[in-house]
């Protein structure tokens, strides 16, 4: 599949199982009129196998040169694991993590799980960017880990300041698809 074919794709996936309309209270405490409920894609068979291409694509369109893909769980999750079995198919690979809200108190009592190693180059990924809060404490934790975020890359960025937040904090980031595209206004 082209690339404009699976970005169609998802487009289709997001209307069709994630944007609902009513009144919504952000995570960010604003309020909107719509809500990307990304994880009705995100979790999906269709979504992950549409994400995992479409993400990889771009990532490597982009020249972000990464050995593993991740983010703060839980919206990156299925993100993170649907790239890096994309690369499965298409080498080199890319090995996923995730960023704990919060350290464990037991075990190894780490920040980050999976496939994370000191002095990695990552991608951070997110569902839906809003303010980049996210992908910023992603970003921090995996600095504090010593390794190096290359680039941001969210599923949907919702238009309102958070790409430019983490741009502005010295990291490349973009999305698959605005809320434009999803045909909302922001």
């Amino acid at each position: 599949m082209s690339y404009n074919e699976l970005e169609s794709d998802l487009i289709g996936l997001l209307k069709d199982r994630s944007l609902k309309h009513g009144d919504f209270l952000l995570s960010s405490g604003r309020r909107s009129s719509y809500y990307i409920d990304a994880r009705k894609t995100t979790m999906s068979a269709a979504g992950l196998q549409v994400i995992g291409q479409l993400g990889l694509l771009r990532i490597r369109s982009l020249g972000w040169q990464a050995q593993a893909v991740g983010g703060l769980t839980l919206g990156a999750d299925p993100v993170a694991y649907a790239i890096a079995l994309a690369s499965r198919n298409s080498p080199p690979l890319l090995d996923a993590f995730t960023v704990r809200k919060e350290a464990k108190t037991h075990g190894t009592a780490q920040l980050i799980e999976g496939c994370f190693e000191k002095g990695a180059r990552v991608v951070v990924v997110e569902d839906v960017v809003t303010t980049g809060g996210s992908a910023l404490r992603a970003i921090e934790a995996v600095r504090s880990a010593g390794g190096t975020a290359v680039g941001v890359l969210g599923v949907v960025d919702r238009e309102e300041g958070g790409l430019a937040a983490i741009r502005s904090a010295g990291i490349p980031a973009e999305a698959l698809v605005s809320i434009r595209e999803l045909g909302l206004e922001p």
